[in-house]
């Protein structure tokens, strides 16, 4: 009988992708994969462990599988697996912990524990130094395709677990990187998003390269017709880089900069290599090269120390930059990082009222941006019949706005012009324009 295995993920795109690459790999080894509800073999689940939050998650999925299944294989792996991978062996199910490099070997590490072995695959993450090779042939129900392209962080802002997770920058060569992207075009994939866990260092562990060289690189894929990268540091798009995308007519006007602060005193205790007039340069400098581009962003709120006035200068900064879409998120101490022994914690009670506030702003500058659209014909990609709204399919512009249009799903994956009539909520109902 075909074994079965299951799947879930937690955080970033690059978990994500992991999960897709391990889903194949299981798939090549005769597995069926079904959905995590159902009754499985081996239960995999990809941990994320950014905030507290994530933690719980991951030990609830844990708990669930084992209901299931109380025989199945439960295989714990990513970042919550390599920074507490002895607290998670201690959980009761548990039979396999993988950090966040070997996941290649998943399945053989998986019919290890089929033997009755406990195996924790957790090594030192700062001895890698060399990209983890795992390809993704096709993202199945999707129409655009997650590439990572880099792996690791030097950076280690005061808050973040992620490089004690991750390890040192560790960038993929560019012929692997295109012979992917070459794959995902045969399969008919239009749009790829190059992602990692710090896009800015890729190429600083190798030799002549360059991430502008290779977004260039990628541009010439026959197929391709866009470009999107994940999130960026400000020191990356210097005049030169934004010069050179703006000359690509693949590469979406789209930039998702991350700024975390708009208040100096505060991005100065996160470590941050900005400040906010480095930012404002550098934001004003793509909308000079690029009109009607899009500048996306994550902001947190209730960082150690963040006084009222300090709040206050972030959301009016925020709001001086128009961002058309932003990430708001709550300061989650995470044990081992600087940020988590510092004085004045701020309280849950402070934290969700600024969010709040914050996310409010997000959305009427979202509302602002959408607004300068309507009216004019815009290029949309349809990715899915929509849930919601019966008859009407939805997808994306290149500058990341959302979009509705009366359709079916022979629409999907076809980039279309659509003519944008009115906004509903945090998306824009267009027409199809002959």
């Amino acid at each position: 009988m075909q074994k079965k295995a299951a799947f879930y993920t937690l955080g970033c795109k690059v978990n994500q992708y992991e999960t897709e690459a391990m889903q194949e790999l299981f798939e090549k080894a005769g597995y069926a994969v079904v959905d995590f509800d159902q009754v499985a073999d081996v239960y995999i689940i990809n941990t994320c462990t950014v905030t507290a939050r994530s933690d719980s998650k991951s030990r609830s999925l844990i708990h669930k599988a084992s209901k299931l299944n109380p025989d199945a294989v439960i295989g714990v792996v990513g970042c919550y697996a390599q920074v507490a991978s002895d607290e998670i062996m201690n959980i009761p199910g548990v039979d396999l912990v993988v950090g966040t490099n070997r996941k290649q070997e998943i399945v053989h590490l998986v019919e290890e524990a089929m033997k009755g072995k406990r195996v924790k695959a957790v090594g030192n993450i700062w001895n890698e130094r060399d990209f983890e090779q795992l390809a993704v042939s096709s993202h199945k129900g999707r129409t655009r395709a997650y590439v990572k392209i880099q792996e690791g962080c030097n950076q280690f802002c005061t808050y973040c677990i992620i490089p004690y997770a991750r390890g040192p920058i560790r960038s993929r060569p560019v012929r692997d990187v295109i012979e992917e992207i070459n794959r995902l075009a045969h399969a008919g994939f239009k749009e790829v998003v190059l992602t990692g866990i710090h896009v800015a260092s890729y190429g600083k562990d190798l030799e002549g390269e360059k991430l502008i060289d290779l977004i260039e690189d990628v541009s010439k894929v026959e197929g391709i017709e866009r470009i999107r990268m994940s999130s960026v540091e400000p020191s990356l798009l210097t005049e030169e880089f934004v010069n050179r995308v703006a000359h690509m007519p693949k590469f979406c006007r789209h930039f998702h900069i991350s700024l975390q602060s708009g208040c100096d005193e505060t991005l100065k205790r996160m470590r941050r290599s900005y400040t906010t007039s480095d930012y404002r340069d550098v934001v004003n400098m793509i909308r000079d090269l690029i009109p009607d581009v899009a500048i996306t962003t994550d902001i947190m709120v209730g960082f150690p120390g963040e006084t009222e006035e300090e709040f206050e200068k972030s959301y009016d900064f925020v709001r001086e930059m128009r961002f058309s879409h932003m990430h708001v998120f709550k300061y989650s101490k995470r044990k081992g990082t600087p940020a988590a022994r510092y004085p004045d914690q701020v309280k849950n009670s402070v934290k969700e009222q600024r969010s709040k506030k914050m996310i409010q702003l997000g959305y009427e500058l979202k509302q602002e941006y959408m607004s300068r659209f309507l009216g004019t014909v815009q290029h949309v990609l349809f990715e899915q019949v929509s849930d919601d709204n019966q008859g009407y399919v939805e997808g994306l512009t290149d500058t990341y706005i959302r979009v509705l249009a009366a359709g079916d799903k022979s629409l999907c994956n076809e980039i279309l012009p659509v003519e944008f009539i009115a906004i509903e909520g945090d998306h824009v109902i267009g027409k199809l324009v002959k």
